[in-house]
């Protein structure tokens, strides 16, 4: 046998919590395709826990696969940087007080933006959190966007552009804001609870 203090850990199984939603079935992991298997053993490794969110959409394959494909787009074909798709999700997912959203991405912004208190600020007020002037016109788009989508005009992509956002930028603002309303809403629809581990992540 080696040495156990020189072996690296080994990555953890994923595992498809029961109760990763409450008003529908979790697949078991090992009925799953084996495209879908994969993918949660990637995201598992990284993590070092299965998010809640894989087990969810697990329960329809076709819906898992179109999901995370656009997802996947929209954080690596971006203008964007990581730090504010995340402010963007957070303060869309805070006016509509989507608790899943809330605690899951509340972790990434406080990883990427290395604030523990910036999520909570999000979440509570985007207005009065310690954002910059051209993230707060970014968010007062996105929150227009999910509250009053029949009020967005040319004025506001224009303060976009003031505040130094490019043409495709001003796109993924729009795409990430769309996409996470979406999410948000069949999250709150299915249940879909945050792993515990969410709540802790990037607090220190």
């Amino acid at each position: 046998m080696g040495n156990s203090e020189s072996e690296p850990p080994a990555d953890p199984d994923p595992e498809l919590s029961d109760d990763a939603m409450g008003r529908f079935p979790v697949p078991a992991f090992d009925d799953l395709p084996d495209d879908l298997r994969d993918r949660i053993a990637e995201e598992t490794a990284r993590a070092g826990f299965t998010p809640n969110v894989f087990a969810a959409f697990a329960y329809k394959p076709s819906h898992f696969r179109a999901f995370f494909q656009f997802h996947d787009a929209l954080v690596e074909d971006t203008a964007l940087e990581r730090e504010e798709i995340e402010l963007i999700v957070v303060a869309v997912s805070g006016v509509n007080h989507c608790y899943y959203c809330n605690v899951a991405h509340g972790a990434l912004v406080r990883i990427y933006a290395d604030d523990p208190t910036l999520a909570d600020q999000l979440v509570a007020n985007y207005r009065t959190a310690d954002i910059n002037e051209a993230h707060r016109t970014m968010l007062d788009v996105a929150v227009k966007l999910t509250e009053r989508p029949t009020e967005v005009e040319p004025a506001d992509l224009e303060a976009l552009r003031e505040a130094g956002f490019s043409e495709e930028a001003i796109w993924d603002i729009g795409a990430v804001t769309a996409y996470y309303n979406m999410s948000n809403r069949l999250a709150m629809f299915a249940e879909m609870r945050p792993n515990d581990e969410f709540h802790t992540l990037g607090r220190e």
